[in-house]
């Protein structure tokens, strides 16, 4: 039997929403989750990242997108946060770096460009950041078990 995936879908207005979006769904996280971030370049991913970090407590201004150093850590907080950016990689490096095992002790893994995962962990939360128009995003969040659900709201509701 397969797990149904809870499904959130939020409208964001603004950078601030995605950062109060973020901030509200990381006092939900605890150690060992993996969130994996999917998007077009521009979308938001890394201030979702930034919301996260302000959600655990750790300072959101350190956050920047790891692109050039594939993995930054910022800790701090009430768990340490792992973010990974996959974009300059191709699936066989990034099987390679092993980053199913960071942050199952002490944090949580988010993940830029999981695309690039060959495996990808079933318990992940998958978070998707799409386009609307230049200011607007939609992003849809995705968790593993519970009744199958979609609620579509703005954020702030």
């Amino acid at each position: 039997m397969t797990a149904t995936r809870a499904i959130d879908v939020h409208t964001s207005h603004s950078e601030d929403d995605t950062l109060a979006l973020a901030r509200q769904f990381a006092k939900r996280l605890g150690t060992g989750t993996i969130v994996l971030l999917s998007g077009d370049l521009g979308t938001g991913k890394t201030v979702f990242v930034r919301g996260l970090a302000q959600g655990l407590n750790t300072s959101p201004a350190e956050v920047s997108s790891p692109t050039f150093g594939l993995l930054h850590e910022y800790r701090g907080g009430r768990l340490v946060l792992y973010h990974a950016d996959l974009y300059r990689l191709d699936s066989v490096a990034a099987e390679e770096l092993g980053l199913e095992e960071v942050g199952l002790d002490d944090g949580v893994l988010a993940v830029e460009w999981p695309d690039r995962l060959g495996h990808v962990p079933a318990d992940a939360i998958r978070v998707g950041l799409e386009w609307v128009d230049d200011v607007t995003r939609r992003i849809t969040i995705s968790e593993p078990g519970g009744e199958e659900a979609s609620v579509s709201r703005s954020v702030g509701e």
